[in-house]
């Protein structure tokens, strides 16, 4: 199993300054490069406090600058919001600055108050993102594509410069539904899903959705890999994991009202409304505990077969506890299920 640290800007406190959040997830990567980490992966949203990167693609060729050996994964580009004429020849720039490190996560989006403020009703974007996403791949694959759509209509064209590899960056698809995640990698995608705060049960059923594809393809999607990203912290204290606990639990609360809720936004700041989930069972759900204990919840995910497991760090607490963590996840967590960051660490001592 590799890791990956997710850097999801929260911006609860409009006096940081958007500078310091992007600051501190350039910091973030430029550790997690050093650790030994497989990649770290960057959100898409907009007009939100909370996984806040309006820009992707530019904060993944900012990143490519500052490592040297770290993937970096769109965690997920919205496709219904971008004009894939416009957006493939920015993938294939992308692709070309980060010197291959790219891999292109894409989804249909998930917050109704965000699409449909960008005109894109919450109903059509299953649609859209398929439209978007056959258009995507014939236009990083072919030239001369032109297309007679429901969304797009266009004559001929080419996307200039072409992929350095045949393609374009590898493609990762973000399912949460057990059939989506069947049906995605019978197409051939990398899968990346999450059960978010929720039952263990789901999980179960989203990598047998993953496995049944794969056991069907014949040793086509022998490469395929399942990313399982879940919010975690490293505590050493019953305290301390009440306090991250608490702080999680804050952060859902807003992430539930724009997920699942009402979405009640003011001035760019999702408000927090109460949960149907209690403590303890979002306690359970999550991996806030000690380092044994993350070993022993991880060990699970190694035997379902996840190949990536993705750290979502950042739900409110300060940069300086969140880079401890990512040190001490390395040093006492990963080495137990990853061979390159036991290596890593054998390397640094």
């Amino acid at each position: 199993m590799e890791f990956c640290i997710q850097l999801s800007p929260y911006y609860p406190d409009k006096s940081y300054g958007g500078d310091r959040v992007f600051g501190d997830m350039l910091e973030q990567a430029k550790l997690a490069d050093r650790l030994g980490y497989d990649s770290v992966s960057v959100t898409e949203h907009h007009l939100l406090n909370i996984l806040m990167m309006p820009a992707p693609l530019q904060f993944a060729t900012q990143i490519a600058q500052h490592t040297d050996h770290v993937k970096i994964i769109t965690s997920i580009v919205v496709l219904p919001l971008h004009d894939m004429r416009v957006y493939a020849g920015e993938v294939v720039c992308a692709d070309i600055f980060t010197k291959g490190r790219l891999m292109l996560g894409v989804g249909r989006g998930a917050f109704a108050y965000e699409m449909e403020r960008f005109g894109v009703p919450m109903d059509e974007t299953q649609d859209r993102f398929n439209e978007s996403l056959d258009l995507l791949q014939k236009l990083l694959t072919e030239e001369e594509v032109s297309a007679d759509g429901k969304y797009y209509k266009f004559d001929p064209v080419t996307i200039m410069p072409r992929p350095v590899n045949p393609g374009g960056p590898q493609m990762m698809m973000a399912v949460l539904n057990p059939e989506g995640i069947y049906h995605c990698t019978k197409r051939g995608f990398h899968i990346q899903t999450t059960p978010l705060a929720g039952r263990h049960d789901l999980l179960v059923q989203q990598v047998d959705g993953f496995n049944r594809a794969k056991d069907e393809m014949d040793g086509a999607g022998k490469d395929l890999t399942l990313s399982l990203s879940r919010v975690g912290f490293v505590c050493n204290s019953e305290a301390e994991k009440a306090r991250y606990t608490e702080q999680a639990e804050s952060y859902y609360a807003r992430f539930d009202n724009v997920f699942t809720g009402p979405g009640i936004v003011e001035n760019g700041l999702i408000k927090e409304l109460p949960r149907k989930q209690s403590r303890n069972e979002l306690a359970d759900s999550l991996l806030i505990g000690t380092p044994q204990e993350m070993i022993d919840k991880l060990g699970v995910y190694q035997d379902l077969g996840i190949d990536r497991f993705i750290l979502s760090c950042n739900f409110g607490l300060d940069q300086t506890a969140t880079m401890e963590t990512i040190q001490q996840f390395a040093e006492e967590v990963a080495p137990h299920f990853s061979p390159a960051m036991k290596t890593a660490r054998t390397a640094a001592e």
